[in-house]
């Protein structure tokens, strides 16, 4: 059974609400440590848990989080297929995976499935914080052997010497996406509608042949583009 907290206080940052958290992992034990952690921080809220993915899918559409700490590995339906059916519904709740699994078999699917950041369990306490404001905001949150394997992967798919194929904008659009920047964000900064980023995004990936903007955005900063 999900669990949600109970009392129900919303607390308020400087900024507006709190940024509202789901826990999904099957070990109590990680929950409760988890939530001890998270509860004290001003600015972040833990409104619920889950022990598996189909908990974790119906717990997000019921709480609409703002930010979802999801574990890979778990009884049922995993992490990866928890994400996919997130994705689906097109759910706003960004994803942080927060696993013991360093295997790239594992990171990879993850963010492709739409996962926002990836990090693993060691992960120091604050950092963990850090990395859920980040991920809220919109910017992509990797550890550097997380990007590490993907930029492995990249290579391994040939991603090298694409990059003479980008118009100007393109190159200036991604090196935006590397600097965690939404849609939204890289219009206002070119001075473009919403919709033409988008083009420009989506001819990018194709011109790359890159799944998604994760990958763009680590071509990019392997490439010396952006951050």
């Amino acid at each position: 059974m999900a669990e949600h907290p109970q009392g129900g206080t919303e607390r308020a940052t400087g900024e507006g609400h709190a940024i509202r958290v789901l826990l999904v992992d099957d070990h109590q034990v990680v929950r409760r440590g988890l939530r001890t952690f998270l509860e004290v921080q001003d600015d972040i809220e833990v409104v619920g848990e889950a022990s598996d993915g189909t908990e974790g899918v119906a717990a997000t559409e019921q709480l609409r989080p703002d930010v979802v700490l999801m574990d890979i590995k778990m009884p049922g339906m995993d992490g990866i297929e928890a994400l996919r059916q997130l994705r689906a519904l097109d759910n706003p709740a960004k994803v942080l995976v927060v696993t013991s699994f360093t295997e790239q078999r594992t990171v990879v699917p993850a963010l492709r499935a739409g996962a926002s950041g990836y990090v693993y369990k060691d992960i120091d306490p604050d950092a963990l914080a850090g990395a859920i404001r980040s991920v809220h905001a919109g910017h992509v949150l990797l550890q550097p052997e997380v990007a590490g394997a993907l930029l492995s992967q990249e290579d391994n798919n040939g991603g090298q010497g694409r990059g003479g194929s980008l118009t100007e904008r393109e190159r200036e659009v991604l090196g935006l996406i590397a600097d965690g920047r939404s849609n939204r964000e890289i219009a206002r900064a070119l001075v473009l509608s919403e919709k033409t980023v988008k083009t420009h995004v989506s001819n990018i990936l194709m011109k790359l042949d890159l799944a998604d903007r994760t990958q763009a955005a680590l071509w990019a900063v392997r490439h010396g583009i952006g951050a």
